[in-house]
C-alpha cells in the first residue's frame, strides 16, 4: 500500500512516516514546512519515501500528490486554537476548504480506497454532566479550530462515496510526547519543560478535564484503522485515546511531582474557559482492537529526560510552538 500523508513533517505526521516505513508501507509525504523539515531528515533518503513540497490551498500541488496512492491520512492542518485564532482567513481556507477539495480529489481517484481525517475531541467543547462523552455527544466547539474541524466532519459523513472507498474521523485526544518535531506549546509537554527548568507553572482552568494520548499511539491509531476491514471504518468516528487517561490539570501536576519533587506552582483560576470534557473511548478498543501503548506518566518520564540531558539546545525556543 502507497500512504499519502499530509502534514508529514508535523508533530503526529513526522512520528506516522516512520512508523509506516517501519512496517513496510510505502509514503509519500507531503507537507508546506512552515516549520521546517528536519523532522524528515532521517527518512529522507529512504526507498520506499518520497517527500512533495506543497500547499494544501494549491489544486495543482494537491492533485499531484494524490494521483499514485492508495490511502490518505490527512494531518495537515493550521493546528490549535491559538494558531486559529491569529490567522482565521488561512484556517478557514486550509482547515475547511483545502481539506474539501482533497476530500472530493480522493473521492475521484480510483486508485484512492482510504480516507483518514485526524479530527480532535476539542470537538465536544464543554460537558453538560459530570459523566463522559462518546462518539454520539452533541458536539459543542468553542473555538474557531473546533468549528472548522466539525464542519469538515460533516462534510465527509454527508458525503455519497464509492463501494470500495472508506472514509475514517478519528477524534485525538490531547497529544503529547516526544516527536522528531519537537512542540512545547502543549499542556504536558510544557509543564514538564518547565517543571524540569525549574520555572513556575502557571496553572489556568486547573479544574477543567481533557483527556490525553501520546504521540506515538495516535499515529498508531491511524494504522490500524488502514488495516481494518472497510466495513468497520468507512463512515466512523472513533475517538482515540484510553478512558483511565482523562486528567484535570492539577492531576497532571501530580503527575509531574512524582518524578520531579519540589516543583513550583501558581494556581490561576479562568472559569471563562470553557472546554471541560471528559471522553470516553471504548469503541475503538471494542470494535477496531486499539490499546494504548504509554501513559502520561511514561511520556512525564521520557520528556524530563530529554530536556535534564539536553538533548534540545533551546526548549524555549518559537520554533517549537505552533502558534
Amino acid at each position: 500500500m502507497r500512504v499519502l500523508v499530509t502534514g508529514c513533517a508535523g508533530y503526529i505526521g513526522s512520528v506516522l512516516v516512520h512508523q509506516l516505513l517501519n512496517k513496510g508501507y510505502e509514503v509519500k509525504g507531503f507537507d508546506s514546512l512552515i516549520f521546517g523539515g528536519e523532522s524528515l531528515i532521517s527518512v529522507y533518503n529512504h526507498p520506499k519515501f518520497e517527500f512533495v513540497r506543497g500547499d494544501i490551498r494549491n489544486e495543482k500541488d494537491l492533485s499531484y500528490a494524490v494521483k499514485d496512492v492508495d490511502a490518505v491520512v490527512h494531518l495537515a492542518a493550521i493546528v490549535g486554537d491559538p494558531a486559529c485564532a491569529k490567522q482565521p482567513d488561512l484556517a478557514k481556507s486550509t482547515n475547511l476548504s483545502a481539506s474539501q477539495i482533497l476530500f472530493e480529489m480522493c473521492r475521484s481517484a480510483t486508485r484512492v480506497k482510504r480516507f483518514i481525517f485526524a479530527s480532535t475531541c476539542s470537538n465536544y467543547g464543554k460537558m453538560e454532566t459530570d459523566g463522559y462523552v462518546n462518539e454520539n455527544s452533541i458536539l459543542r466547539p468553542v473555538s474557531l479550530y473546533a468549528e472548522l474541524k466539525v464542519h469538515f466532519e460533516k462534510h465527509i459523513l454527508n458525503s455519497s462515496a464509492r463501494n470500495d472507498f472508506g472514509a475514517t474521523i478519528l477524534r485525538f485526544a490531547t497529544v503529547y510526547g516526544l516527536s522528531p518535531r519537537p512542540r512545547f506549546d502543549l499542556t504536558v509537554n510544557e509543564f514538564v519543560r518547565d517543571a524540569t527548568f525549574a520555572k513556575t507553572l502557571q496553572i489556568y482552568g486547573g479544574q477543567f478535564w481533557r483527556p490525553y494520548c501520546h504521540v506515538n499511539d495516535l499515529a498508531k491509531s491511524c494504522i490500524l484503522v488502514l488495516e481494518s476491514p472497510l466495513s468497520k471504518v468507512n463512515k466512523n468516528v472513533f475517538n482515540v485515546g484510553d478512558t483511565d487517561e482523562n486528567y484535570q490539570k492539577k492531576m497532571l501536576v501530580s503527575e509531574i511531582s512524582k518524578i520531579i519533587p519540589d516543583i513550583k506552582v501558581e494556581y490561576v483560576e479562568r472559569s471563562e474557559d470553557p472546554r471541560d470534557y471528559k471522553v470516553e473511548f471504548s469503541k475503538i478498543s471494542d470494535q477496531l482492537g486499539f490499546s494504548i501503548t504509554k501513559r502520561v506518566s511514561n511520556g512525564i518520564v521520557e520528556l524530563h529526560s530529554v530536556l535534564k540531558n539536553g538533548l534540545l539546545s533551546d526548549p524555549y525556543s518559537p520554533r517549537y510552538r505552533n502558534s
